[in-house]
Formats: C-alpha cells, structure tokens, sequence
C-alpha cells in the first residue's frame, strides 16, 4: 500500500512538472525539434516547394560538396567572418566601453554617440556604407586621394569587401559597449587599487584583474557573435546588389556574391537555392553544414570558458 502511493506520488509530481514545463516543451516540439527533423528529412529528398517529395538518397549533398559552385566560396567567406568580424567586434566593443568609463566629464554624450549606431536600420547602415566607399564618388576615398593614399575599391574590390563589411560592422558595437561598460563598472574597485599598491602596470591590472573579472561577459559576447556572424545575411546581401548596380523591382533575379563572390555567405545560398532555385534538398544540406558550424564553434567556445575565466592566473 505504501509503495504504491509513492509511487502515486511520484506520478503527480511529474505531471506538475511537465504541466509547468509544457509551454517550453511545445515551443521546443513546433519550433527546433519539428524543422529539424523535417530539414533532414528534405535533405534526401528531391522537392521544389510544388509537387510531392522524392526520395533520392546522398544526391543533394553530393551536389552541394562536388558540383555547386558557390559552396566552398561562401563557407570560406562564413568562416572568414566568423573569425575576423567576431573577434574585431568583441576588441573593439571592449576597447570602447573601457574607455567611456574611464571618462570624467561627457560619458552620457559619448555613450549616445557610439550606441546610435547601433540603433540604424541593417539596410540604411548598408546603404550609407556603400555610398560613402563608393570608389568613383564616395568621400572617404576622396579623403584618401587627397592625402595620397591608396583608394581601394571596398565593395566593388573582392579583396576589400569583406573588411569593408568588417568596418560596418564594428561601426555598430553599441550593443557591445553597453555590456562591457556593466561588467567593467561592476569590477571591484578595491582590486585595482590593491593591484596599484603591488605596482602593476595598466597591462598587468587589466590582465590581471579585469579579464578574470569580465570573462564570462567576454565569452558570451563571443559566442552570440559568432552566431549572428553565422546568421549573417542582409548586410553582405544589400552591399553586393547596391555595388553591382543591380536595383530592380520585386522578382528581379540577383545572382548573391558580388563582387567575386566574396560577400557571398551561407545564409545567403540557404536562400538561393530554396526559394531562387526551388532547390529545397540542396538548401536543406546547407542549412544543415550551417546548423553545424554554428554548434561546433558553440561547443568549442563553451569547452574552452575555464580557461577564459581563468585567464591571467
């Protein structure tokens, strides 16, 4: 009798539990585990978004790994960004946000006029962008012409772009300064000056005390940064069409990638090849190799967060 209500027991509680864990359970159903399954699914299968799916086994992914060009070039150019965006947004993020609160007289108008940037549509930002490295007309390689610079060509200059998409995006780290300045502004003050009375250098303090303190900030600025670098798709998008040329009205095809391919990104060929060339099997393969890039540098970054929390020990 008293084992069987233990275990009437046990069975109430684990259906309040799943009653309260139900919302988060049917979110987790609808919107990852079912598109998952389904992206999978698709990906062995012959489906253009009209007529029934068939099956036709490892033909989508040898297709995307062999025989689709624009593969390799927009995983490099992920990777690329991943690695170099990511870690100059997180440097300069930092570097701001140090620099604002060490300000005396003038930090809420510095704090504005590096957070606005952020707030500028991805699209407007993009457009100005192009507009202002435009090689023939833009000022800024007029400014460089007139102090005998070099002018590169930025958006219309494969080896350029993706720098130039680097600048945009380091041009808006107001989400980023803002973080670090409440992590920085939470470092004990009587670290510091302890480390002082030890006679520390600015290095050493920051290496020292600042980063142990900070690294968790640190680590999710990274991680979340390479997930949006992984997501990134507008702003490649917009650059390549506008510098091309090419602005036309609503069912205008646009080849992405210009110039070169070299702004061409993997979210970009998930939306060539589904909904340009009705290829869902081959965008399901890519949507795949990204969902695993994204887990595997995630899995990385969260495998190494001792060694950042620990850094300067």
């Amino acid at each position: 009798m008293a084992t069987h209500t233990l275990r009437s027991k046990r069975r109430g509680a684990a259906l309040r539990t799943a009653a309260f864990m139900s919302p988060w359970l049917i979110g987790f159903a609808v919107f990852f585990a079912y598109p998952m399954v389904s992206t999978v699914y698709f990906s062995f299968m012959k489906y253009d978004g009209f007529g029934a799916p068939v099956f036709n086994g490892l033909t989508n992914w040898t297709y995307v790994f062999t025989d689709y060009p624009m593969f390799w070039p927009s995983l490099r150019n992920t990777l690329w960004l991943v690695l170099v965006m990511v870690t100059c947004r997180v440097v300069f993020g930092l570097g701001v946000g140090m620099l604002i609160t060490k300000i005396r007289t003038g930090t809420g108008l510095f704090r504005t006029f590096f957070y606005l940037p952020y707030l500028a549509p991805p699209v407007a930002a993009t457009l100005a962008f192009v507009f202002l490295l435009n090689p023939g007309t833009g000022p800024v390689n007029a400014i460089l012409g007139d102090l005998g610079l070099p002018a590169p060509g930025w958006f219309n200059d494969a080896s350029w772009s993706k720098p130039a998409l680097t600048m945009l995006a380091v041009w808006g780290i107001g989400d980023l300064m803002v973080i670090f300045m409440a992590a920085l502004l939470d470092v004990p003050k009587e670290q510091y000056e302890a480390a002082e009375l030890d006679g520390a250098s600015p290095w050493q303090r920051f290496r020292f005390v600042t980063l142990p303190n900070i690294s968790p900030i640190v680590l999710f600025a990274v991680v979340t940064g390479v997930i949006q670098a992984m997501q990134y798709y507008t702003q490649p998008l917009v650059a390549g069409k506008v510098a091309s040329g090419v602005i036309g009205g609503s069912g205008q095809q646009f080849e992405p990638g210009y110039p070169d391919k070299s702004t061409l990104t993997l979210p970009q060929l998930v939306y060539n090849l589904g909904f340009q060339r009705f290829d869902y099997g081959s965008a399901c393969v890519v949507a795949l190799v990204l969902f695993a890039l994204a887990m595997a540098f995630t899995a990385l970054l969260m495998r190494g967060r001792n060694n950042l929390i620990q850094a300067g020990d």
